[in-house]
Parts: structure tokens; sequence; C-alpha cells
């Protein structure tokens, strides 16, 4: 078995992440906090990690983050998740004009975009960017 690493935090520190724990913007972000509380104590990431579900890879990179950015650690960073195969920005005009012309079959709209922008999908992601069109389209109504 190897040396336990902990973290020394300051009293600042201890109440920032107490904070965080308690009112913190989301699950992933408490949690975090739970586990630099609980390595400040001494315990060993294992039994962090039966308390946090995270594995001890997961809290040893987490110490290691805070050891380089302290607060900033704890927000997940921008840009992680899947990408959306149609962008509103540019599919829009195409997705509305393709459904527009097979109003009766969506399957045969969803055929025809395939072979105009030259990515796949499935009819559901193409229900579901209709969805959004339609929610970006109420927001301006209601304005």
């Amino acid at each position: 078995m190897g040396k336990i690493r902990s973290v020394q935090l300051t009293d600042t520190e201890r109440t920032q992440l107490e904070d965080g724990y308690h009112h913190g913007p989301n699950h992933q972000y408490r949690m975090r906090c739970l586990t630099l509380l609980l390595k400040s104590t001494g315990l060993p990431s294992i039994d962090v990690s039966q308390r946090t579900g995270f594995c001890e890879e997961t809290i040893n990179g987490c110490m290691t983050r805070w050891e380089l950015n302290k607060m900033n650690s704890l927000n997940i960073k921008p840009g992680r998740g899947r990408k959306s195969i149609l962008d509103i920005k540019q599919d829009a005009d195409l997705v509305r004009e393709a459904v527009k012309a097979e109003r009766q079959k969506l399957s045969l709209a969803k055929a025809n975009l395939e072979g105009e922008l030259g990515k796949e999908f499935s009819l559901k992601t193409l229900k579901r960017f209709l969805k959004s069109l339609s929610a970006d389209t109420n927001e301006y109504d209601a304005v």
C-alpha cells in the first residue's frame, strides 16, 4: 500500500468547499467538494471512493486539479459531450425546406436531407431538431 495522499486546506478554502457541498450548482460540483473535504481529513482514496461513488483515479485527478487551480477546478469544462449532428445556424433553412416539401412523410424529408447535407442521422434526431427549431421560433414570437 502506498502513501496516503491528502489535501491541505486553509480555513477559507474549507468554508468555500463546505458551502459548495451544501449549495453547489450541480451534483458533480457538490461531490467534488465532498471528495476534497474527505481527503483533507486524511482518508485513503478507497474509503473516499466508497462514500462518493467515484473511482480512486477520479479522486486522485480531482486532487491534482485542486492543487493546480483551487476553486476553478470544481467547475465542469465547457465543450464536453457529444456535438450535435444538425446545427441550427447552418442547417435550419434546409431542414425547413425539406419538411415543407415532404409534409406527409418525414422519412422522405430525412432521406433528402441526408443527401443534401452529407450527414447521416436518425428520424428521432430530425424530430428533436424540429422541436428545437419550433422552440426557438416560439421564443421570438413571445417577444
